[in-house]
């Protein structure tokens, strides 16, 4: 800027000045929507949830993706929910074996190049954002004609570019919510519940070490033992009183003590119990 006139400003200097005022805002609009997308993206494009039942993390991300500024929001977006196909995939830390949880996060992946695109893109945006937030007054003589003429030029410009920006975001938000949608109905299902809940695949196949009967084995055995061994029969009246939904049968075991010797979790021993032999069980000592 040049300072402030001394002369009263003419009309059409002032009828330009509202003009370019006009436009400002309007940009300045269209990039509160950018970000505001930015941020649903952000908090939304994973869902997990931990505990029994089982309990969303999703408030609090929400209220991160909230603090966050468009810089920041870019680099986060950026290799997590936009991803390319050279990127290796962040290792998860394991979640304690006696503690259910659930993570599915969606992405959307692009090849090297893509991706190299769309981060230089998204660069020279934040860059356009600051401009116009932090520098449009010094980078235009709006006490000029010819000053606010070159400003309305670029807020054209400015507006179409970040516009463009807006909508290839509103089609990644459509990507990401039809893949939510699907996933919620998923999660409705009873293949989720074994899934999550039980540790059984959908081909039959049970991951022991998640299974619920595993879980509730590992109950039992912490009211039930004596000098660390549970009866294994004891133990099956117990869950069945407190779980039903945890029997053998669920997962293709003809019994209780089939139940321990095919999870490799647990110790079995024989024992003379009344002139009757009896199988008791142990979590196995890591």
């Amino acid at each position: 800027m040049t300072g402030l006139p001394i002369q009263p400003i003419d009309e059409e200097l002032q009828t330009l000045q509202r003009e370019v005022q006009r436009m400002l805002g309007r940009c300045l609009l269209r990039l509160q929507q950018y970000e505001q997308l930015m941020k649903a993206i952000v908090a939304h494009h994973e869902i997990s949830a931990s505990g029994s039942p089982l309990e969303s993390n999703q408030a609090e991300r929400i209220a991160d993706a909230a603090n966050k500024t468009l810089g920041t929001l870019v680099g986060t977006l950026l290799g997590t929910y936009v991803t390319s196909g050279d990127q290796d995939e962040v290792a998860e830390p394991d979640a304690p074996d006696n503690i259910i949880s659930f993570k599915m996060k969606m992405s959307l992946r692009m090849s090297a190049a893509d991706f190299d695109t769309t981060q230089n893109d998204l660069k020279e945006l934040v860059l356009l954002r600051n401009n116009l937030v932090h520098h449009f007054i010094d980078q235009h003589d709006l006490w000029s004609l010819d000053g606010c003429r070159g400003a309305q030029e670029s807020l054209v410009a400015a507006y179409s570019r970040v516009d463009q920006h807006f909508e290839q975001l509103r089609g990644w938000a459509e990507h990401m919510d039809q893949a939510r949608r699907l996933a919620a109905e998923f999660a409705q299902s009873d293949a989720f519940r074994d899934l999550v809940i039980n540790g059984i695949a959908p081909d039959g196949s049970v991951d022991w070490p998640a299974a619920g009967i595993v879980r509730a084995l590992h109950e039992a055995a912490d009211q039930l033992a004596v000098d660390e061994w549970t009866p294994v029969t004891t133990a099956g009246r117990w869950i069945a009183e407190r779980h039903p939904d945890q029997l053998p049968a669920k997962y293709g075991c003809s019994s209780w003590r089939q139940v321990v010797h095919e999870s490799r979790l647990f110790e079995l021993r024989y024992r003379e119990v009344n002139g009757q032999r009896a199988a008791w069980y142990r979590p196995k000592k890591t």
